[in-house]
């Protein structure tokens, strides 16, 4: 008995002495490499540890959440974690915080809280959390003697809008990556994915009124090589589509991790590929659709010799043939696809494009002059503003809003929209001082297309331009040029991913990265805060995540920031 009795309490020393060891541990700020940086962390002492004791709970409308941070841990720690009635980690909803996405997290020895107003802000505060685990976590191994710093963050965001775009028209893209694009977003707590699915170059999404836009609209003959205007045709059918229960995937999947997905139907320019389906909805019906002396595939070159004139577009650039402003048909084709397109959708946001769009043909057309005539319009900018106008009844009628490219400001801004500036500031301040919302899209520190590197020969093909990562960091949604009233019609801000060169889903994953890692800080974390050099610092821990997730960066931004 006596044994016994001094067994017993040999084993209540050593644990008072590991509970003591973990209430005590000193941290440092190299404990909280988190990006995007927080409003609030505190340092303190002593680390929680995860073990088979560990369990998640947090009540019946946090269990996607909790069951999200539980299968986390489980796979980090190697031990059987579970959403459970109690536990020692406590997700919990409080109704008197301001912020949709505000979120507290506090760390003890003995217990883990995250508060939120929202489902959204919880799962913020479990991104944090993540970022407080070992890198190694994100390779889905479990690390031995599991612990997490004790702190106190309190963190929310500076713009409700944070988006990333991905072009999968120019190039195509598997649903498998496009899931793997949305987990990195979620990492960085981007809100927004901005899916662009019709072009020129081929047309992504099934349509069940109209299957020759996938038929036809979604494979081209060929595809220029080399920077444009190429040097050859490769001559190889290229495409795909996704189908409507594969778009419900992707939007569910999102929907998970707290992203709205939000599709663009481009109009109306950038046309060409429905155009090869329809090929009514064009101007002039007849007449070939690919510019003269351009390296035209043999394949589009045997179409048009049968009678074929409209092929799906195998270069680059800006095309003549859009969609006819003076056909009724036209708007009835647009209503019923972008019907399809808003059923399937939650969003309340679908971006029409409406971006360069040449007006050459609509003033030889005599359907556009007559629909001029008939409205009273003074130009060719006006009859885009009247179908831009006119599409946006439609989509306002179904309970939706159009964000459109800032050309939608030419010839007079629609109503209700949105207008996303890309070509400098320049449009969004115009939109924001006429009293519309806007989002921030400019080139010249928004699109990842562009070179990282000024060394162009060591870099993979580019569209041209350059943007470090520092650029990316120093991008501000908000323009100079706007007063404090103004300033609220600035929703955030967006990059932009488009694909003419990027031809792999590994090159696509260069040229996010580390860039989107910047870009998240500049939409999130409140400007005062931001410091460059900090950043580096925490980007260079960051960058562990990456190799453990099996991502492909441009590994010289570190070189050039030890």
């Amino acid at each position: 008995m006596t044994k016994i009795f001094y067994v017993l309490i040999t084993c209540l020393l050593v644990l008072s002495s590991c509970d003591n060891e973990l209430k005590e541990h000193v941290n440092s700020e190299k404990d909280y490499m988190i990006i995007p940086k927080p409003e609030l962390v505190k340092v303190l002492n002593g680390r929680f540890k995860i073990n088979h004791k560990t369990q998640v709970y947090g009540g019946e409308v946090l269990a996607a959440e909790g069951n999200y941070l539980a299968k986390m841990l489980s796979e980090a720690s190697g031990e059987s974690i579970s959403f459970a009635n109690q536990g020692n980690i406590q997700l919990k909803l409080d109704a008197s915080m301001s912020g949709e996405e505000e979120y507290v997290l506090s760390v003890q020895y003995n217990k883990i809280e995250i508060l939120a107003k929202t489902a959204k802000g919880i799962f913020y505060g479990i991104q944090t959390l993540r970022q407080l685990l070992p890198s190694q976590i994100e390779a889905k191994t479990s690390v031995q003697e599991l612990t997490i710093p004790a702190t106190l963050i309190k963190d929310a965001p500076r713009f409700s809008y944070r988006g990333m775009h991905l072009d999968v028209c120019r190039h195509f893209y598997s649903v498998e990556f496009i899931k793997r694009y949305l987990d990195v977003l979620a990492l960085h707590k981007m809100n927004t994915f901005h899916w662009h699915l019709t072009e020129d170059q081929g047309w992504r999404i099934e349509i069940k009124k109209y299957p020759k836009l996938t038929e036809i609209g979604a494979w081209r003959n060929g595809t220029i090589v080399g920077n444009y205007p190429g040097t050859e045709n490769d001559n190889k059918k290229y495409g795909g589509f996704y189908t409507q229960e594969e778009i419900k995937e992707v939007i569910a999947y999102a929907a998970q991790k707290h992203i709205t997905v939000i599709p663009e139907i481009e109009l109306p320019g950038h046309s060409s590929a429905a155009i090869a389906a329809y090929t009514n909805l064009s101007c002039f019906p007849k007449e070939q659709s690919i510019v003269p002396n351009s390296l035209i595939s043999e394949g589009s070159k045997k179409a048009q010799k049968n009678g074929n004139p409209k092929v799906v577009q195998e270069s680059w650039g800006v095309y003549d043939d859009v969609y006819c402003a003076g056909k009724e048909e036209t708007f009835a084709f647009l209503e019923d696809v972008l019907a399809e397109v808003m059923d399937l959708f939650p969003s309340k946001y679908v971006h029409i494009g409406g971006d360069e769009c040449p007006k050459g043909n609509w003033e030889r057309c005599p359907h556009c002059q007559k629909r001029m005539a008939a409205h009273d319009l003074k130009d060719e900018h006006e009859l885009q503003s009247y179908f831009i106008t006119r599409i946006e009844k439609f989509v306002n009628s179904k309970g939706k809003q159009i964000i459109g490219w800032d050309e939608i400001l030419e010839g007079g801004l629609a109503p209700n929209a949105t207008v996303m500036s890309w070509r400098g500031n320049a449009g969004g301040i115009a939109a924001a001082k006429s009293g519309h919302d806007v989002i921030m899209s400019p080139n010249s520190t928004c699109y990842f297309d562009y070179y990282q590197s000024e060394d162009k020969e060591k870099e993979p093909i580019a569209i041209g331009g350059f943007l470090p990562v520092e650029k990316v960091y120093a991008f501000d949604p908000v323009p100079d040029e706007l007063n404090t009233e103004e300033q609220k019609y600035i929703l955030g801000g967006q990059a932009n991913l488009w694909t003419e060169y990027i031809g792999t889903e590994e090159y696509a994953e260069y040229m996010l990265l580390p860039r989107l890692t910047a870009l998240s800080e500049a939409v999130w974390t409140k400007k005062e805060l931001k410091e460059w050099e900090d950043f580096t610092s925490r980007l260079n821990h960051f960058k562990n995540r990456y190799d453990a997730m099996g991502l492909n960066y441009a590994t010289h931004v570190f070189d050039d920031h030890k």
